[in-house]
């Protein structure tokens, strides 16, 4: 995680938004421990208060556990949670907005689909 925060939300949805990251892309996956509030307030300087909460929506989204004396860890099918809700959320709020732009600025799906194929076989 980097230590670059944004005006645009509150520094807890932004490190709560990174660790969701982090569980998508297998940096953290099912029983891996986050690191402790302590640690993440003191190595990025913010208030234990904002990690906590970061936390504390984990935890209510049921992608994190606490464990008792122990610290939070990734719950088992957290990726699989996390990845059908990113979907949804994908399909009805971003996806529409992307193919509204696609139309105004008169670009074909199809082209864009193959360049995009082709940029990936370079």
């Amino acid at each position: 995680m980097n230590a670059d925060w944004h005006d645009q939300s509150p520094i807890y949805r932004q490190l709560k938004q990174r660790i969701l990251i982090m569980i998508l892309d297998g940096i953290l996956k099912s029983g891996d421990a986050l690191p402790s509030v302590r640690q993440i307030a003191t190595e990025y300087q913010i208030n234990p208060i904002t990690v906590s909460k970061a936390y504390q929506e984990l935890v209510d989204e049921k992608l994190v556990e606490k464990r008792r004396g122990m610290g939070m860890y990734v719950m088992e099918g957290a990726l699989d949670q996390l990845l059908a809700s990113e979907r949804q959320r994908f399909i009805e709020q971003e996806w529409p907005a992307m193919c509204e732009r696609i139309k105004r600025l008169g670009l074909n799906v199809q082209e864009l689909l193959q360049q995009r194929h082709e940029g990936e076989k370079q």
